[in-house]
């Protein structure tokens, strides 16, 4: 459960706030009155959900590269962190076919970064460093892959992420680990978050299947998929965000306990094709909305993809809450009121206090 009372005040240093994920998560610790800071480039697209929200007047935002270690200190030391929350990342795979140098600097080096200046703080008491499922090596086998699977990646950027873990259990171990006798730093508590494929309302990210259906629906054009059956793990975005505070709560109460990596992803029959999930958007959408499937050639991206998240459901007691029927409405919506030039912070924050009913503790 989201414990109201604990995050009242709570301050939270966040990367990555002015990208889809940030944003909604930002959305939702000022709803639970928690002081967050964040540190981030400019919002990566245009529009924005950051901007469409005005979320800068909701926290302290910093305008940064995660790669100027010495900029991200400064900030980080400078509002004394309770928690802080790594999501600053170079985000798209075909993106990193394009700029593997940029995506490795930013997903590896900067997670370097983030953590020299945990080092340097003496208020951090818990971190989570946001990876994604594609971490894992993947081996295209029908069942999911649990947190001690090996890591990999076929390309840049799921290579990189693998990286980003690798740099997360290494400094866990050898300067936050206060049962570690050769450790050379304060107790921090520190976890790696790996979700599944997170959809919702808000997101314009270019090469993402969600944003470009939503792109050619307001234009009134076909949609075109590139991979109609490859299965994913789709979630809506509130999933793994309700995930990332039960376990930060987690952290800062009983830190050692659950200081390891964690998987966030949806219930087994929600593992879809993408043809299922825009056949779905299209019918939710209705007025004529279709699509087209791309028969080119294009970059390499796995095929079949699931998360096991048994640790999470026995051990922190979360579980997925809303199906992806409802996670397809709730971007249909969303979309809507974006048409219809609709207060949208208003919006979003009415499709967290939805969600929040369910698993909140008031």
């Amino acid at each position: 459960m989201i414990d109201r009372d604990f995050w009242q005040g709570k301050k939270v240093f966040i990367t990555g706030h002015t990208g889809f994920k940030g944003s909604w998560l930002c959305l939702w610790l000022h709803s639970l009155g928690a002081e967050v800071t964040g540190y981030a480039l400019k919002p990566p697209t245009d529009p924005s959900l950051y901007e469409l929200c005005s979320i800068d007047k909701l926290v302290e935002s910093h305008i940064a590269d995660i790669r100027d270690s010495e900029a991200l200190s400064k900030a980080l030391s400078a509002v004394h962190p309770d928690i802080v929350i790594h999501m600053a990342a170079q985000p798209l795979v075909r993106d990193s076919y394009k700029i593997p140098v940029e995506t490795y600097s930013v997903n590896v080096m900067g997670t370097v970064n983030l953590f020299e200046a945990v080092r340097n703080s003496k208020s951090v008491k818990a971190v989570i460093n946001v990876t994604t499922d594609k971490c894992y090596e993947n081996k295209e086998w029908i069942w999911g892959y649990r947190e001690n699977e090996p890591l990999g990646g076929y390309d840049p950027y799921s290579s990189s992420k693998a990286c980003s873990e690798l740099v997360t259990a290494a400094y866990r171990q050898s300067f936050f680990n206060s049962s570690n006798p050769s450790n050379l730093s304060t107790s921090v508590a520190v976890a790696s978050a790996r979700a599944g494929n997170v959809i919702g309302g808000g997101d314009w990210a270019a090469d993402r299947l969600i944003p470009d259906c939503v792109r050619a629906i307001l234009k009134n054009e076909k949609i075109v998929i590139r991979n109609p059956q490859a299965i994913r793990p789709w979630q809506h975005v509130l999933e793994p965000l309700s995930g990332y505070l039960i376990l930060a709560q987690k952290l800062f109460e009983d830190g050692p306990r659950y200081a390891e990596a964690w998987n966030f992803g949806p219930d087994d029959s929600d593992a879809k094709p993408v043809e299922w999930l825009v056949d779905s958007l299209c019918k939710e959408w209705g007025n004529g909305a279709s699509y087209v499937v791309d028969k080119g050639k294009h970059p390499h991206e796995a095929h079949y993809l699931k998360l096991d998240c048994s640790k999470a459901r026995s051990e922190l007691e979360w579980r997925p809450k809303w199906k992806l029927e409802k996670a397809v409405e709730s971007i249909v919506e969303w979309t809507r009121e974006y048409r219809d030039n609709k207060d949208l912070k208003d919006v979003s924050l009415a499709q967290i206090t939805e969600y929040s009913k369910i698993i909140v503790n008031v």
